[in-house]
């Protein structure tokens, strides 16, 4: 087999899961696959980040300090999860499936996200976070609506981006905190949404500005509680 990132060709071990049908061939070579960093162990209760990133000082109980001020300052979501850390290989990784149009890549990480998303949320209505008509454009696909399709969970696309905005990856963090992404509803599924769990999709959480102005509108339009689920969390 090929690799999908690094097109190195590769022999996949073949175990019993593969052949009852539990398991499905791996699209990364074992090399690649290494280099995503699963969060796991300690993580904050609410944004889903590993506690082995940053010390003890920096969170309040299971809290780290970043949430406890989005919850002073009143915050849309509830919880978020995310499958890897956003570690070197991660950033390459999804620099080449966003910026240089290798959408094939996140089939690679279905059956993890898959896992984590049916472990960690129930009964929950998905809403991809949206690109501005122009960033889709450049892309040729919105990479929050191909992860969101992985998750085969009732989806529907009410928010719009009318905006084109420098992008996140060239912001440093104050300005990403500074000015949130804007986004309009659209009006014709707020029957849809209406009482409903929603759990918004996103590529990555860095200081979950984005999700947070996408679930404030949500909330504002009617829906019961927004939780979020990104690849990565930064």
């Amino acid at each position: 087999m090929i690799c999908l990132y690094c097109k190195k060709t590769f022999q996949p071990a073949v175990g019993w899961g593969l052949f009852i049908g539990w398991d499905s061939l791996p699209l990364l070579c074992e090399a690649c696959t290494e280099q995503l960093e699963h969060i796991e162990g300690e993580i904050c209760r609410q944004c889903g980040r590993p506690f082995s990133l940053f010390p003890e000082k920096y969170r309040q109980e299971d809290v780290c300090f970043d949430c406890v001020r989005w919850s002073e300052s009143g915050r849309a979501i509830s919880r978020n999860r995310s499958l890897f850390v956003y570690n070197t290989f991660l950033k390459e990784y999804m620099a080449q499936f966003k910026y240089r149009g290798d959408a094939e890549l996140i089939k690679a990480i279905r059956e993890k996200a898959v896992s984590l998303f049916k472990k960690e949320f129930k009964n929950t209505t998905i809403v991809p976070i949206p690109l501005s008509e122009e960033r889709h454009y450049e892309r040729g696909f919105n990479q929050s609506f191909l992860i969101a399709q992985l998750l085969k969970q009732p989806m529907f696309c009410c928010l719009h981006r009318p905006i084109h905005e420098e992008k996140q990856s060239k912001k440093g963090r104050e300005d990403r905190l500074e000015k949130q992404a804007v986004f309009t509803f659209n009006e014709s599924f707020k029957e849809d949404i209406r009482d409903k769990e929603i759990t918004l999709v996103d590529d990555i959480y860095t200081t979950g500005a984005t999700l947070e102005a996408a679930g404030k509108i949500l909330l504002d339009k009617g829906a019961l509680s927004i939780t979020s689920f990104t690849v990565a969390r930064g």
